[in-house]
């Protein structure tokens, strides 16, 4: 079984119930989760049944204890979280979205635990000793100049112990601001063109691709991914998930992947089609839950062919968007079925 190594911050999410809004549910309760993009992809290959291991900096408090006894629960090797003695738990905010009005997020990260945590607190020799996968995300160099120090430090780190690296773009506009001068997209292209010469698989959206990496956005998603393994020798697959908007409680979900190595490009579902989600339930994590199906898929030999894994991928995707909170509980028999046609979500008896 293939050990995969995540890293990057974990948070705790307050959600307002429902569709409410925050003046609707303030004063009063919000939903309590824990998510994070990197923990999310770590959370759902251990519930698939994958190897697993998230590594990030947490506070010394109960709240974080909780935080790591629950991606314990869950299968995720947790012994090189470090502890450090200062920063705090980072936190963000979540309004959903129904119909025609969007979802809105709110983060409250600055000076967290894994944002002023310094590279040399991390064992990397021990944190990627027997793995054969890094993930991860564009988030965590987007926190604080420190923790793109560290990302660095850590894509460097695998790259020299043999370890394959992927990276998934998830451009945040609003958290790339420790560099004043620069605007948020300029600050995020110039780190990930100092990233993409060490990565293998990479993964995001579409606009992504063009926004950051200055693809041809006249291309086709197949264009622009063959534009990318041209452009980085060492990007042996481009991934892409594939949405289409019609509300936001209302969305048709797929995934594209490339194979440079035998030239293939192979959608899911099936050529050309999306699959629809009419009844969103939560939005968030639908990606992180696409890139953990990819990699689990990849790194599991009955699913590893390129078509099998896209499937594999979008299905899981898809199924995330019928789950609360950014994990993704599907199991690997309700990705399988979805993938095979059960779509219509009868009640097993």
């Amino acid at each position: 079984m293939s050990r995969i190594v995540t890293f990057g911050e974990i948070m705790g999410r307050l959600a307002t119930p429902g569709f409410k809004r925050f003046q609707q549910a303030m004063p009063g309760t919000l939903d309590f989760t824990f998510a994070g993009a990197e923990a999310s992809v770590a959370a759902s290959i251990a519930f698939l049944g994958g190897e697993a291991a998230f590594v990030t900096a947490l506070p010394q408090h109960a709240i974080a204890d909780a935080c790591i006894a629950n991606l314990r629960s869950l299968g995720v090797d947790t012994r090189h979280i470090v502890r450090p003695p200062q920063g705090r738990l980072g936190m963000y905010f979540y309004e959903a979205g129904v119909n025609q009005r969007p979802g809105q997020v709110i983060y409250d990260r600055e000076g967290s635990a894994v944002s002023i945590t310094p590279p040399e607190a991390y064992d990397w020799a021990a944190i990627f000793k027997g793995a054969d996968w890094f993930l991860i995300s564009g988030i965590t160099p987007a926190i604080s100049r420190n923790a793109a120090a560290v990302a660095l430090a850590a894509l460097r780190a695998a790259s020299e112990l043999g370890v394959k690296v992927a990276c998934d773009l998830n451009y945040r506009s609003k958290l790339w601001q420790w560099e004043p001068a620069l605007p948020p997209r300029e600050l995020a292209v110039r780190t990930w063109r100092e990233w993409l010469p060490l990565v293998e698989l990479l993964v995001g959206g579409v606009e992504d691709a063009v926004a950051l990496l200055g693809a041809d956005a006249s291309g086709s998603p197949e264009v622009i991914a063959r534009e990318l393994g041209a452009r980085f020798p060492r990007l042996q697959r481009v991934a892409f998930t594939l949405r289409e908007s019609v509300s936001a409680t209302h969305n048709d979900f797929g995934g594209l992947l490339y194979d440079r190595a035998t030239d293939q490009v192979c959608r899911a579902p099936g050529s050309g089609g999306l699959y629809p989600i009419p009844d969103i339930v939560d939005r968030l994590g639908a990606g992180d839950a696409f890139t953990a199906g990819l990699l689990f898929a990849l790194t599991t030999p009955e699913l590893s062919s390129a078509e099998t894994a896209v499937a594999f991928a979008a299905a899981a995707g898809c199924l995330a968007h019928s789950i609360e909170g950014d994990f993704n509980y599907s199991t690997r028999a309700e990705i399988e079925a979805l993938m095979q046609g059960a779509a219509a979500g009868r009640v097993r008896r």
